[in-house]
């Protein structure tokens, strides 16, 4: 497909898709909120999921976001934070730095911190623990305020690409062998997209059911298929589905 790719700092991607020099573009949707571009969300991506949490020293006393009045918050946030603080009528400095920021309590930079946090192994490392989740991050497409026709066309092949993938991530496919007289009961159990793939095997009272599940249900539906008979239940992931 006839496209450039551009590999920037994520704190620049935003800016760069506002004024046009790119036109779609992979980011956080913590930086989106931190910048404020006019830009326009146009997928979620389902990936780079995180938190925006202040997190404070394990041993302090801090118990909740109110106890933070008059002390010090180091981030690299600063817009997030001041409109939260400012919600809950918390009157703390806001200390901004660019990187390291778990460090700020430990060299008494700060009281406490404001930063991302995925599965919590830094704050470990810091003796830091989460106090308050001010946020929830992924990764999003975003893209400028208009295309042209051209580029329009390109963008929606691109979106039924990613569409699919991150559809495909939500089910399985499943097939088993279940009773013919059992094929009410199946339906009900895989509708499928509008109703499932049915063949008939070598035993004449038998038939091969194929179908889609969603990721959630998975485990509940395997155990009513074998409640209805059901057998020889195979499973496996799905790469791409485009309903």
């Amino acid at each position: 497909m006839p496209i450039d790719i551009l590999f920037l700092r994520d704190d620049d991607i935003p800016e760069y898709v506002q004024d046009s020099v790119a036109d779609l573009g992979i980011v956080g949707n913590n930086l989106l909120e931190e910048n404020g571009a006019n830009i326009n969300k146009i997928l979620d991506l389902d990936f780079g999921y995180c938190k925006l949490a202040i997190s404070v020293p394990e041993q302090s006393s801090y118990k909740n976001i109110e106890d933070l009045s008059g002390t010090k918050i180091a981030t690299s946030y600063p817009n997030i934070l001041k409109q939260y603080l400012f919600e809950k009528n918390v009157d703390a400095e806001i200390i901004v730095l660019k990187g390291c920021v778990e460090i700020a309590p430990a060299l008494q930079v700060a009281d406490a911190i404001c930063d991302l946090v995925s599965t919590g192994s830094t704050l470990r490392t810091n003796r830091l623990r989460m106090l308050k989740v001010i946020s929830k991050s992924q990764a999003l497409l975003i893209g400028s305020s208009c295309f042209s026709e051209k580029k329009q066309v390109l963008i929606d092949r691109l979106l039924l690409r990613a569409k699919s993938v991150r559809e495909a991530s939500a089910f399985k496919y499943i097939m088993f062998n279940l009773p013919k007289k059992k094929l009410r009961d199946a339906k009900a159990l895989v509708p499928g997209c509008n109703s499932p793939t049915v063949m008939p095997l070598a035993d004449s009272g038998m038939i091969a059911v194929h179908s889609v599940v969603e990721e959630k249900r998975f485990w509940d539906v395997v155990e009513k298929i074998k409640e209805c008979g059901g057998s020889g239940i195979l499973v496996s992931p799905i790469e791409k589905f485009i309903r």
